[in-house]
C-alpha cells in the first residue's frame, strides 16, 4: 500500500505463516466462474467498494491524517498485510502492525504537513461465493515532495460477512526494472 522504511513490531506469529500462505495461494489460484468484475460494475457495497474506500481513507490532505478506526473497520481483526519494505525485503504485519507502520511513516516523513495520495490506476475483481480477490495497480506520492509518483501492485483477499466485504489480507509489491508488472495481469483470461 504505501512506501515504508522500517517494519513495525506487531507481526503475524511465525507458526501462523505457512497456513496463511496456503490459504492465500488457494484464493489467488481460483477464478470466478462468472468472470472478473471491473470497478464500478459490482454490486453496491461489493469488494471493489471496500478496497476503493481503503485507498480513499489513506489519501489525506495537509494538516490531517487517516481515520484509523474507519480503516480498521474495513478489515477482519485477524488480517495480514505483507508489504515491500526494502529492495530485497518484504515484511508481514498484523492489522495493528500495518496501522502503526503507516503512522510511523507519516511521522518520520512529516507527511501530516504535506498530505499523501494513493490513486487506483487499474482494478480487477475475481469473485466466487463469499470470497473475492481484488488486484489493484496504483500510484502513490507525497505532494510537493519533488518526487514522481511511485507505482505499486496490491492483491487484496476479502470475505463477505453480514456487515459487508472485509479485507483478510493484502500482498504488496513495487515494480522495478527486474520485477515489472506482467503486461497481461489485468486482461480477461477466461477460465482455465
Amino acid at each position: 500500500m504505501r512506501p515504508t522504511t522500517s517494519p513495525a513490531t506487531s507481526r503475524v506469529p511465525e507458526d501462523a505463516r505457512p497456513g496463511l500462505l496456503v490459504a492465500l495461494l488457494l484464493v489467488v489460484a481460483c477464478a470466478s466462474p462468472a468472470g472478473p468484475e471491473r470497478a464500478g460494475q459490482g454490486p453496491a457495497g461489493g469488494p471493489a467498494r471496500t478496497v476503493t474506500e481503503l485507498y480513499d481513507l489513506v489519501t489525506f490532505s495537509p494538516g490531517t491524517t487517516p481515520d484509523w478506526d474507519r480503516v480498521r473497520a474495513l478489515f477482519v481483526e485477524e488480517a495480514v498485510v505483507v508489504l515491500r519494505t526494502g529492495r530485497e525485503e518484504m515484511s508481514v504485519f498484523s492489522l495493528e502492525g500495518f496501522v502503526q507502520d503507516f503512522v510511523q511513516f507519516i511521522e518520520q516523513a512529516n507527511v501530516e504537513a504535506t498530505g499523501f495520495t494513493e490513486r487506483i490506476l487499474e482494478l480487477r475483481v475475481n469473485r466466487f461465493g463469499d470470497w473475492a480477490q481484488v488486484l489493484v495497480r496504483f500510484e502513490s506520492w507525497i505532494p510537493d515532495s519533488g518526487r514522481a509518483p511511485s507505482e505499486g501492485l496490491d492483491s487484496f483477499e476479502l470475505i463477505r460477512r453480514a456487515d459487508g466485504w472485509r479485507i483478510v489480507s493484502i500482498l504488496n509489491e513495487r515494480p522495478s526494472a527486474d520485477r515489472p508488472i506482467p503486461a497481461d495481469l489485468f486482461r480477461d483470461r477466461g477460465l482455465r
